[in-house]
């Protein structure tokens, strides 16, 4: 078995993301920490905070993070940028 050294790997582009505070359609609160990737298929995933209970971590696939969904027949952003965390 030969091992794949680190040129023979694809590069991973890296999904540029605004850190802050952002709110999520059903009215919570939370810190966009960074985008990471999963181990094994590489998919970029937004890396988040809650600013509310126990400030657990979490993550979400960048792309569900940042896409609009159907509320009351209209379209909303999953999760709304507001500005700095402070």
């Amino acid at each position: 078995m030969s091992k794949q050294s680190n040129s023979d790997k694809p590069e991973i582009t890296i999904p540029s993301i605004q850190r802050g505070r952002y709110q999520h359609y059903k009215g919570q609160f939370y810190e966009v920490i960074d985008v990471v990737h999963h181990s094994e298929t590489q998919e970029p995933l937004v890396l988040y905070r809650a600013l509310y209970g126990a400030q657990g971590l979490w993550v979400r696939p960048y792309q569900m993070f940042f896409e609009d969904i159907t509320i009351e027949g209209r379209l909303v952003p999953r999760f709304a940028f507001l500005g700095d965390v402070n």
